[in-house]
């Protein structure tokens, strides 16, 4: 199992050097790869482009780019750009936000989202393996080509949660990249799914890169209540919900991985033996105050210890 460090919503830096910086630096700690969740930041494919610059080694992620504000050609020359910055090391997440963000923010509309998926992969996939596109669908009508100097195809991440983006993921993508799902989500509902639909599809067997959540800390109560907060988002998503749900817990919180070394890697080794081939560490809680950057610096010092063990 690979394991990487994910730079989600809540983690910032005050420039974008600074988070140049912040991938160079998990390159040099031995991390084997780098995720950025593309939300209200700055455009992640560009800060991959350039972090490739300065790297050598490390695979760079998204987790997740969303799909509708994008045209699928825009997204296709964004990521081979990328791509051929980094010298063959993006992974491209893709996925669909959530309703409150594509209708309430960008004012789209958030419909036919399968089929809306399946035509997006379809002329992505297209772009990315083929450098043209001819497709007519019901929801795009899309011919060109696009050139990138010296990219070569990136693998494609679907960030799928219910039955049917699963068996699209499976179909269509490399894989899948979760959030908030916890190791009983994965094992009996996200991966025997995703792995049948990619089989049935005579596809390889899927790359599942799971984001976690994770404090290493004496002050399990304190960085818990911390994390009520931080996390407390994620549980009005209706999509998040329904993985709480399978989980069997109540609150999103709950499903962070708290505690001393031997306790987080205890609870970290599940993902690995239930079949997940990446671990995306999020170091919570957030925050720049004493209990937060202790917390995380411990954190990442000690998931690195982890990294090629599993």
């Amino acid at each position: 199992m690979k394991i990487g460090l994910f730079f989600g919503s809540g983690i910032t830096a005050p420039t974008i050097s600074a988070l140049v910086d912040e991938v160079v630096k998990a390159e040099e700690e031995g991390f084997d790869s780098f995720w950025f969740a593309q939300i209200l930041g700055p455009e992640v494919l560009s800060v991959i482009a350039m972090a490739g610059q300065r790297t050598k080694r490390i695979e760079m992620g998204t987790a997740v780019v969303p799909t509708f504000p994008r045209h699928p050609m825009v997204m296709a020359q964004e990521a081979m750009t990328a791509q051929s910055a980094t010298n063959g090391r993006l992974t491209l997440g893709i996925g669909l936000s959530h309703k409150v963000t594509v209708e309430g923010a960008w004012g789209l509309s958030f419909d036919q989202l399968a089929k809306h998926m399946r035509e997006y992969l379809t002329i992505l996939h297209s772009l990315v393996h083929e450098r043209a596109v001819d497709f007519t669908g019901d929801l795009f009508k899309v011919s060109g080509t696009i050139a990138v100097p010296g990219a070569t195809p990136c693998p494609i991440l679907l960030a799928a949660l219910g039955p049917k983006m699963l068996k699209l993921a499976g179909e269509m993508a490399d894989g899948t990249v979760t959030w908030m799902a916890g190791p009983q989500t994965l094992e009996t509902h996200i991966i025997p799914r995703i792995s049948e639909a990619a089989k049935e599809a005579g596809r390889p067997a899927p790359r599942i890169s799971a984001g976690v959540a994770v404090a290493v800390t004496n002050k399990p109560d304190e960085v818990n209540n911390r994390l009520v907060g931080d996390l407390r988002v994620y549980g009005r998503l209706p999509s998040y919900r329904r993985l709480l749900d399978i989980e069997r817990v109540l609150h999103p919180h709950d499903l962070a991985i708290v505690g001393d070394e031997k306790t987080v890697e205890r609870e970290l080794k599940q993902f690995a033996e239930i079949g997940a081939s990446d671990l995306l560490v999020t170091p919570f809680p957030l925050g720049t105050d004493t209990l937060a950057k202790e917390t995380q610096k411990r954190t990442r010092e000690f998931i690195r210890t982890l990294v090629g063990r599993y």
